[in-house]
C-alpha cells in the first residue's frame, strides 16, 4: 500500500503511493504471489523491506486496519519509510560485525547498532521524532572509516 510503482519492466501497471495493489486481498496477502514475475511484477519479487513493514504493523500499529480507515495510510507509510531506513542501516552495521576491527571502531559499530535498534516500546510519535539525519551522519562517518578494514579494498 505505501509504495508507488510505475508501469515498466518491473511492474505491469502504475500504482500510486498510499493505494493498495489491486492484487492485495483482504487478508493482506498477494493474490498472485506464486507467479509475480510471470505476471509482470518482478519488482515485487525482488523487493525486500528488511522486515520494516512487518515491524511497523506488528509493533507500532498492531491493530491498524487501513482498509477500513484510509486515514491510517499516510502515518503507516511515514513510519514504514523511517523504519526501512533504520533496518537498512542495521543490515550494514551487522555485516560490519564480520570485519576484524580495532576496538574503537568496534565500539562505534556497537553504539550505532544500539542507536539504530528501535526499542519495542517505540510509538509512531517517538519513531517520527527519531533523528534519522543525525544517525545517518554517524553511520556515514563509520562506513568511511571502514574502508581501510574491508578485505580486498585498496586504499585511496
Amino acid at each position: 500500500m505505501a509504495l508507488p510503482f510505475d508501469r515498466g519492466d518491473d511492474f505491469a501497471r502504475d500504482k500510486p503511493a498510499l493505494h493498495p495493489c489491486p492484487h492485495l486481498h483482504g487478508g493482506f496477502g498477494c493474490g498472485i504471489h506464486a507467479g509475480l514475475t510471470d505476471a509482470g511484477y518482478g519488482g515485487c519479487a525482488r523487493y525486500d523491506c528488511k522486515g520494516a513493514g512487518q515491524r511497523v504493523m506488528r509493533e507500532l500499529f498492531p491493530d491498524a486496519d487501513w482498509w477500513r480507515d484510509p486515514g491510517l495510510r499516510a502515518p503507516l507509510a511515514d513510519a514504514f519509510a523511517t523504519m526501512r531506513r533504520i533496518h537498512e542501516a542495521l543490515v550494514l552495521l551487522n555485516a560490519a560485525r564480520a570485519l576484524p576491527l580495532p576496538a574503537p571502531l568496534a565500539e562505534d559499530r556497537e553504539a550505532l547498532i544500539a542507536l539504530f535498534h528501535p526499542p519495542a516500546d517505540w510509538t509512531p510519535a517517538t519513531l517520527a521524532a527519531f533523528d534519522l539525519p543525525g544517525a545517518n551522519r554517524g553511520l556515514t562517518a563509520f562506513l568511511r572509516a571502514l574502508r581501510a578494514h574491508v578485505p580486498g579494498r585498496t586504499r585511496g
